[in-house]
């Protein structure tokens, strides 16, 4: 990602398609949006890439290392106008992307509990689910549940060599 791509991605974001599933669901301000950039700019174990389908922008992603490095959180999403599965092709090269080049032994996800489309997309790819945390995420009207998932590289490879994804 770079400044080019912020109003694009901002724009993406705000779309209620989008925004209904994060766990920040109010409308991003350019001064927010811009402020966030920045401050990721200065981590260097923060990833923020922008998927590209035959060279037109068509999602986010975001690798967050921890754990010395090995182990990162991610967070993704496709744009609003994103051809069908254009979410599958995303998240394997994502994945593949996390991996190879920078060296990840554990991706891990979360999704808010009535984002059936995001579990089933974890699963699908072989994440497990870790665990539950209920009333995790609170917002101005409700608790939320949310569901963690952990992806193991070894698993992952061990998926792709068996064919057991299914994109």
């Amino acid at each position: 990602m770079t400044d080019s791509d912020l109003d694009m991605v901002l724009e993406w974001r705000n779309h209620i398609d989008v925004r209904k599933y994060m766990f920040t669901q109010h409308v991003i301000s350019w001064v927010e949006h811009k402020s966030w950039y920045e401050r990721c700019l200065k981590i260097p174990t923060k990833h923020l890439l922008v998927f590209q389908l035959q060279g037109t922008p068509h999602g986010f992603i975001s690798f967050s290392q921890i754990e010395g490095g090995k182990i990162a959180d991610w967070g993704f999403y496709t744009a609003p106008i994103a051809p069908r599965g254009t979410g599958q092709l995303l998240g394997k090269e994502a994945i593949n992307f996390a991996f190879t080049n920078l060296g990840l032994c554990k991706i891990c996800g979360q999704a808010l509990s009535y984002n059936e489309k995001s579990i089933n997309f974890h699963l699908r790819f072989g994440f497990q689910q870790e665990k539950i945390l209920r009333v995790q995420d609170l917002d101005e009207r409700n608790a939320r549940t949310v569901i963690c998932f952990g992806l193991l590289k070894n698993d992952w490879y061990m998926n792709q060599k068996g064919k057991v994804y299914v994109g």
